[in-house]
């Protein structure tokens, strides 16, 4: 069973695998706002489509909670650039990021 938690304690998401951790999407909580600043999948855990599974259940939960979005990481804006139904959650002083990420 595949699930994404968000650790408020370590302020990441985190993608788990039957229980063991396989990745996480790092952020900082701003007023109005979540940054994130990295993104990691395992090794072990790659090429399986967790990174994306990750990310747009951060992005679909940031918009449940009426959050922008400043994509710092690279996969995160890469992510948002493939997916423009994200477009909409991103700072506007922030766009360019999202522009830029191919």
């Amino acid at each position: 069973m595949t699930e994404v938690v968000d650790n408020t304690e370590a302020a990441r998401y985190e993608i788990r695998v039957d229980g063991e951790l396989a990745g996480i999407a790092q952020y900082r909580l701003r007023p109005g706002k979540i940054v994130f600043t990295h993104t990691v999948i395992h090794d072990e855990f790659e090429g399986k489509g967790l990174g994306s599974k990750l990310v747009s259940t951060a992005l679909d939960r940031a918009r449940a909670a009426g959050l922008k979005v400043v994509p710092l990481c690279p996969f995160v804006a890469g992510y948002i650039e493939r997916h423009p139904e994200y477009r909409d959650l991103v700072d506007e002083n922030y766009l360019e990021s999202v522009d830029a990420a191919d």
